[in-house]
């Protein structure tokens, strides 16, 4: 191995495939961070506290100019790219540098072996934390496809390479490389990665997914999809099943994978109480966290977002005891597509036909509660297609379809759960009890609510259970928990309103059957 494999000369140093104990030694001694009380690392990632998705640009050439979804992702010349890589190399002479040699990948046929090289070493064991690690005995021969870069002290010039402002995120996806620059954030790397395997799986007929997932003693595996806030993670964790990942996963010819060997939590409001797994993790030599703010004592303060809300934890899986040691599960037998619909209009869960689950991912939808902002007093509608538009080069039908495709030839399960609020919008309701919803999730995947009787939703087409033991049947009309029925009826159809005019843009790549999948105004006005 050599700094010759990349093209980096001149360098102080450079630190291959360093372990825990040395790349604590040489974050706490160049200053990158702190020791907290119990073991973890802490380090602050200055102005950026989260992703920077309009500074992420991809490379325009022969091979991506019909593949990506330009309306998406920014575009970059070859010519701009080759000057801000030779900037990159030319910014790092002289500097100490830290590579690791890590996969993307648990499936063997579907790997991809990534060098990461950082500036920092906090930022080494971010993403030796993060990714999977190869066996010691693969590491001599180890052959990179993928490389990704990382020096945060390195300025963008807009004028000189084609980007916004001094942070960049550069893909090219046809040499696989990227490179980041401008941000201290780590999570850039680890979604670097996911965005790169978005781009190359699905040509393998392999279906990326921004999911998490488990499996049961029977081998039922569910995966779990949802934007922030809607339950992903706390849904999945469930000590009865074995954890197979928290964010990233492939659905290939032989069942799911995990992307990662790690897991990258939010430690906002973390107590031990409610989530003490992960509130383990943090008490850990080997984690890191970032953005978290410490006590006189260095304990950590998880209550405390003064720096952000976007506090987070990054830690390898093993460290969560009932986490699958192979990263791998069979075919799913359920999928779960989650949203907490602050509008209090959709059930609390909902089966869907393929092409009914085909329009919801690529709808993508959530809702947020109303902000402080004044004058703001109603929920906001989020749709996030695939529920991950920001990691998506490709258009969202390609996967989309893969999904429809696959759901169907392995005649999976799936349902629309949603955490969000019943008897009323945000403001007059209330949150979906978290008993039922665990109820109800629990009868999905053993598969017994199939045997319900069910009714279809006048909104939505989709079949909605009528009654389901140990839940209030209620709570399953979500009409019937409004005290006002017609403003009930008025709040459906600006929900159905919003979710027509989004999937405006994807009515041209989809079928007559997701077509037909969609909400009726017709229906929501009757």
């Amino acid at each position: 191995m050599g700094s010759e494999t990349f093209g980096f000369k001149g360098l102080k140093a450079l630190y291959w495939n360093q372990n825990e104990p040395a790349l604590y030694e040489y974050s706490l001694s160049r200053g990158e961070a702190e020791l907290a009380a119990g073991g973890a690392i802490v380090a602050d990632t200055g102005v950026h506290t989260g992703r920077s998705p309009k500074d992420k640009f991809v490379v325009l050439d022969e091979e991506t100019k019909e593949s990506v979804w330009w309306e998406n992702n920014g575009q970059l010349s070859r010519d701009q790219f080759d000057t801000l890589m030779a900037d990159f190399l030319a910014h790092a002479e002289g500097m100490d540098l830290f590579a690791q040699d890590l996969y993307g990948g648990a499936d063997e046929n579907h790997r991809l072996p990534v060098r990461v090289y950082t500036e920092y070493a906090w930022h080494s064991l971010f993403i030796r934390n993060l990714l999977l690690r190869p066996e010691t005995s693969e590491l001599a021969g180890f052959v990179p496809e993928m490389t990704i870069v990382d020096l945060p002290s390195f300025k963008a010039d807009p004028a000189r390479h084609g980007c916004r402002g001094e942070t960049v995120i550069a893909c090219d996806f046809t040499r696989k490389i990227i490179l980041i620059g401008g941000t201290s954030y780590g999570g850039e790397m680890k979604k670097s990665v996911f965005t790169m395997l978005n781009y190359l799986l699905p040509a393998k007929g392999v279906m990326p997914m921004h999911c998490s997932a488990n499996v049961g003693e029977d081998g039922d595996t569910a995966v779990f999809f949802g934007l922030s806030g809607t339950g992903k993670t706390t849904l999945s964790a469930d000590p009865a099943r074995t954890l197979v990942g928290d964010d990233e996963h492939g659905w290939s010819e032989s069942g799911v994978f995990n992307f990662e060997g790690g897991c990258y939590a939010k430690t906002i409001k973390l107590s031990a109480e409610a989530e003490p797994e992960i509130h383990s993790t943090t008490q850990r030599f080997g984690t890191v966290l970032e953005n978290v703010v410490l006590d006189d004592n260095r304990v950590p303060d998880f209550d405390d977002g003064s720096k952000t809300e976007n506090t987070r934890a990054a830690y390898p899986i093993h460290f969560i005891s009932n986490a699958s040691p192979t990263g791998r599960a069979p075919m799913p037998k359920t999928v779960i597509m989650l949203t907490a619909d602050a509008f209090g209009v959709m059930p609390p869960i909902a089966r869907l036909t393929p092409a009914q689950a085909m329009y919801h991912f690529l709808s993508g939808y959530t809702a947020k509660v109303a902000g402080t902002e004044k004058g703001v007093t109603e929920p906001q509608a989020t749709f996030s297609t695939c529920f991950g538009a920001p990691f998506l080069p490709r258009h969202p039908s390609e996967y989309g379809n893969l999904l429809k495709d696959l759901i169907a030839r392995h005649n999976v399960d799936c349902w629309l759960v949603n955490t969000g609020w019943t008897g009323g919008a945000y403001g007059t309701g209330q949150r979906m009890p978290i008993k039922a919803t665990r109820t109800l999730l629990q009868a999905a995947l053993s598969g017994s609510l199939n045997n319900a009787e069910f009714r279809t939703d006048s909104n939505f087409g989709f079949e909605v259970p009528v009654s389901v033991e140990g839940v209030d049947d209620r709570i399953l009309t979500p009409r019937e928990t409004w005290d006002d029925k017609d403003a009930y009826d008025v709040q459906a159809a600006k929900l159905v309103q919003m979710f027509v005019s989004n999937f405006e843009i994807f009515e041209a790549h989809v079928d007559g059957a997701v077509l037909n999948a969609a909400p009726s105004l017709r229906a929501a006005a009757e």
